[in-house]
């Protein structure tokens, strides 16, 4: 007998139908115990689940190699226990979910249009849902960024327990419209070719994400304190050295431990330079303040007496003092003891000092050798050590060029060997510490100090020869002779 037409309903839209699938986060692993017990890991985290019965088991080994939907799961449990297993295996991978230890995919029938990528682990962690408001011209955070991952692109914002995942193809156009005049609920349907209700639950996976903003979230972001004061550059650097927001490996992780073994001192140049033997200071220096005194006096000093600039035995002592270096080998390898703490014992900080006026030694660019206290002659003086010193002069507001000017660089290649996502905000706190001790060992020499906020990078670079790669200036210091009415006093 025929149906009648009135009371048919229409076929459901196979490229309309939301379904969200599931799989185990990608920088995660699953370990199957002898005793049968499954155990996931993901960086310093283990969540031990005993007792899996054979169709949850499965449902976890599928998720570790594949996208798993709602239905797949119910057919997987259903086929192996039962339905009376289906409710605790939905219950584990909710868990599991809102534990953030799964991926999510969104889908439009057989489209896969986004992932939601969980950045950290434990409870709390999932974002809470955004409802869109149809008309609200959403605009881009300044923060978020995109880049390319193995087999995808996604989005981030240091602000945010997750990322995005771009698998439809107009779906980063979405987000350049966003950056430009702002994106509505009906131009997120137009380019991905979806329904508006798609549409909508899609701007609302990059609310909750924090890649959209409304317009006055937008505006607070560079008007409002505190974001106003962050550029994103040094919001991202906070975000990866701190463990807040994300779960990605942090610390001394040794990650690098199969490549080739890197020497604590610097690879020799390759053509031979000539060098400067420096005095050897006396055992015991000629400073006699207390440290409270030598503090209470530090003073960042813009005039230096060029009648009567900076003698070599002065530099000598000084980098002695601030900068020497003995090697050790020992249980855990060879560790690098200076004056001052830095991470890990590896010594990684070196010092260039940039010579203007110095009774005794001619102007130019050296390497001090800091085991066998020593000048490295680099370049001549020149245009490039002329605008060194010029960027210098300006940058401390000094009427002259700094007698000296020291370039402290980084050797970071054994800082990211050993450190996962602090190495090189380390290099940064231990030239603080090196900075802070030259301000001493200054003060009690009765010289001139004073750190430089910046420095011509591109100039040093070009004159040095060196990768800035592995081997970047991260902080510059200005010495010279005190002018008459800044001396210590006898």
């Amino acid at each position: 007998m025929p149906v009648n037409p009135a009371f048919s309903l229409p076929a459901p839209d196979t490229d309309t139908i939301r379904a969200d699938s599931y799989r185990l986060r990608a920088d995660a692993r699953l370990i199957e115990e002898p005793d049968g017990r499954i155990v996931l890991e993901q960086s310093r985290y283990r969540l031990h689940l005993p007792g899996l019965e054979a169709g949850r088991k499965a449902v976890l080994l599928r998720m570790e190699e594949d996208w798993l939907s709602d239905l797949q799961i119910a057919q997987l449990v259903t086929g192996l226990e039962g339905g009376s297993r289906l409710l605790s295996a939905q219950l584990l991978v909710r868990r599991l979910l809102m534990h953030s230890w799964l991926e999510r995919r969104v889908s439009a029938g057989a489209r896969a249009l986004l992932d939601v990528v969980p950045r950290r682990i434990g409870p709390q962690n999932v974002p809470p849902r955004r409802q869109q408001q149809p008309g609200t011209a959403y605009r881009m955070s300044r923060f978020a960024v995109l880049r390319a991952e193995p087999g995808r692109m996604a989005a981030y914002s240091p602000l945010s327990t997750v990322g995005i995942s771009c698998l439809h193809p107009r779906l980063t156009a979405v987000l350049a419209r966003a950056c430009a005049e702002g994106v509505q609920l009906a131009d997120v349907a137009d380019e991905l070719d979806v329904d508006t209700a798609t549409a909508g639950l899609l701007l609302e996976e990059l609310l909750a994400a924090g890649l959209l903003l409304t317009p006055e979230e937008a505006a607070a972001e560079t008007g409002a304190a505190p974001m106003a004061f962050w550029s994103a550059e040094e919001l991202w650097l906070h975000d990866r050295s701190r463990a807040e927001r994300h779960s990605a490996p942090i610390g001394a992780t040794d990650r690098f431990r199969g490549f080739p073994p890197e020497d604590l001192g610097r690879t020799p140049a390759a053509a031979p330079r000539s060098s400067v033997a420096l005095p050897e200071p006396p055992c015991a220096v000629q400073g006699d303040a207390s440290l409270a005194a030598v503090m209470a006096r530090r003073r960042s000093l813009r005039r230096h007496d060029d009648s009567r600039p900076v003698t070599l035995t002065q530099l000598g002592e000084f980098l002695h003092r601030v900068q020497r270096r003995e090697v050790r080998d020992g249980g855990g390898g060879r560790t690098s003891v200076r004056p001052y703490p830095g991470a890990g014992g590896l010594g990684e900080l070196e010092i260039y000092p940039l010579v203007s006026r110095c009774a005794d030694l001619p102007g130019g660019l050296y390497h001090y050798d800091s085991v066998h206290h020593g000048l490295t002659v680099v370049a001549p003086p020149g245009p490039e050590t002329e605008r060194m010193l010029s960027f210098a002069r300006g940058t401390a507001a000094m009427s002259a060029p700094p007698q000296v000017l020291f370039v402290i660089t980084a050797r970071v290649g054994p800082l990211m060997r050993k450190y996962e996502g602090t190495p090189y905000a380390l290099a940064l706190k231990d030239a603080g510490i090196l900075t802070a001790w030259m301000y001493l060992v200054a003060t009690d020499m009765g010289l001139a100090p004073c750190a430089l906020g910046a420095g011509d990078a591109a100039a040093f670079s070009a004159l040095a020869g060196l990768d800035t790669l592995s081997e970047p200036a991260i902080a510059e210091f200005a010495l010279g002779s005190c002018p008459p009415t800044a001396r210590k006093p006898a």
